[in-house]
């Protein structure tokens, strides 16, 4: 006993002191053994309370191992997240997200399957993949929807493009150059079709592929339009790049969506992945688009 008194135990633990004393004697009686020695200016614990104090921090600390085990089982700290996502997701958000999940739960590991909209949901239904973080899914038979933030289509040109001082670029607009476009699999071009299809036209990309990678570089190289979301894009690294929203007036806004399967209880680690996820989707959501890159 630190205090060396009832009365100053007393004051620390805001009780009166006969109130500590009543304890005190209540417990020894249930013990069966008095545990302190009563001198004439203060109190200290006998033989019997040396050991009693030994045994309940010995108590402490396995309980805390205890925990620290259930933590481990209940997958607080280690673990394994899959993730079932779009390309535009690949360059800059997840990293970040994932290195932010990684310090506070090194022990956590992660897969990252690159799907399109539709591969996504199948990975979903199928178990391969824990969530989903894809633009403009397909079905959405078995995807229930955890966070949902639009995105528009951007058009990505060099930055001296005169495009880059349009703000309210049309889709006819980015029509006159040579096209650099996703594949039909792609949520971004099953938007820019519909698009086309509204104002009479028809896309005839030069370049069409699945890495929106290729997209990006390949638009410094020729005088031609790319398109991307712009999740995808680092405004703040890419300097030679700008990009612009494409008027919603001809392409609709997309949905870029988090999901996982429908009635599925996920797994500890990806449930409070997902929750960071919700956050991160609702400060991109704020911090808009159209800048830059």
């Amino acid at each position: 006993m630190r205090a060396g008194s009832i009365r100053k135990a007393a004051e620390d633990m805001n009780i009166t002191a006969s109130a500590l004393n009543r304890r005190i004697l209540s417990f020894e009686h249930e013990f069966g053994w008095e545990i302190f020695e009563r001198l004439p200016r203060g109190m200290r614990l006998n033989p019997a309370g040396e050991l009693l104090i030994q045994h309940i921090r010995s108590q402490t600390i396995d309980l805390a191992r205890v925990r620290s085990h259930v933590a481990d089982l209940t997958g607080e700290r280690r673990g394994h997240v899959s993730i079932a996502c779009s390309q535009a997701l690949l360059p800059y958000f997840l990293p970040k997200q994932i290195a932010l999940y990684r310090a506070q739960h090194p022990g956590v590991t992660f897969s990252i399957n690159v799907r399109d909209r539709t591969q996504a949901e199948h990975d979903l239904a199928t178990f391969n993949s824990d969530l989903a973080l894809v633009f403009e899914p397909v079905h959405l038979v078995e995807f229930e929807v955890i966070q949902a933030i639009p995105q528009p289509v951007c058009a990505l040109f060099r930055a001296d493009d005169p495009l880059s001082q349009h703000t309210d670029l049309r889709l006819r607009e980015c029509l006159s150059k040579p096209l650099v476009m996703p594949s039909s699999a792609y949520g971004v071009r099953h938007l820019l079709e519909l698009g086309a299809k509204k104002i009479g036209q028809t896309l005839s990309p030069r370049v069409e592929t699945e890495s929106f990678e290729l997209i990006r570089h390949y638009i410094m190289h020729e005088d031609s339009i790319g398109f991307q979301i712009p999740i995808g894009l680092d405004i703040e690294r890419q300097n030679a790049i700008a990009f612009r929203p494409v008027s919603s007036k001809d392409v609709p806004v997309g949905q870029l969506l988090l999901g996982q399967m429908k009635g599925r209880v996920l797994p500890v680690v990806s449930s409070r992945f997902a929750d960071q996820l919700v956050m991160a989707l609702e400060q991109a959501e704020l911090g808009g688009s159209g800048q830059e890159a």
